[in-house]
């Protein structure tokens, strides 16, 4: 396994109400100050959960190895593995029971005139009272500590999250007052159908977690 495994995920971290989200701010009366303070809020609530998961798995699973020389067994990979499976199942279950509740927000129309600071704090807000962002979270530095990869192999995950919610910002940057229509567009598909994308990276990832369990078996 390599970084690039996990980066799919990222999709499955900016769907739903923070594309919503963002593409209100790059319309909004100060597009550029407010989505600036929208993506360093995302990325340091990102960086800081899968970086917690991941020290949390390399505390575990080194205990456990410690435990498990004594027993004569220090394999951890499956164990390790097996959390994956559950987090992800738990996840895919999480954005099923949600497929229904993304759309505009009854608060966003409160920040057409939000700030950096504002939208920072909005984003942290939103990435960690998500349960599927927290699971999402949670099974990338499980994944990547359980096939013991250094902590700068989570950067590319975090980088591409926060490039996804950029898109918005970019795209008026590039396309002025012309990008409305095309953000509109693109927040009408994610209320619709980001679920379904969705699912099918988490089975994606599900199943290169189930066979890292076989070959370690």
């Amino acid at each position: 396994m390599s970084f690039l495994t996990v980066l799919p995920l990222a999709v499955v971290m900016v769907a739903g109400t923070k594309v919503v989200v963002a593409v209100f701010l790059a319309s909004a009366d100060r597009p550029r100050a407010a989505s600036l303070g929208f993506l360093v809020g995302g990325g340091l609530v990102v960086a800081a959960g899968v970086t917690v998961s991941w020290l949390v798995t390399r505390l575990v699973g080194g205990l456990a190895m410690d435990a498990g020389a004594v027993a004569g067994r220090i394999d951890r990979g499956p164990a390790i593995d097996l959390v994956v499976l559950v987090l992800l199942a738990s996840l895919a279950v999480v954005v099923w029971l949600r497929r229904n509740r993304a759309g505009q927000p009854r608060w966003l129309g409160d920040l057409n005139h939000a700030g950096p600071a504002r939208a920072a704090r909005l984003c942290a807000l939103l990435f960690v009272v998500t349960p599927s962002d927290d699971l999402t979270m949670a099974a990338v530095g499980a994944s990547v500590a359980r096939h013991d990869l250094p902590w700068w192999n989570l950067v590319p995950f975090v980088l591409v999250t926060v490039l996804l919610l950029a898109v918005p910002l970019l795209a008026r940057v590039v396309l002025g007052p012309r990008a409305v229509r095309s953000l509109t567009r693109m927040r009408d598909w994610a209320e619709g159908h980001s679920w379904v994308v969705d699912e099918v990276l988490i089975g994606f990832f599900a199943l290169l977690t189930m066979v890292d369990l076989v070959r370690s078996g």
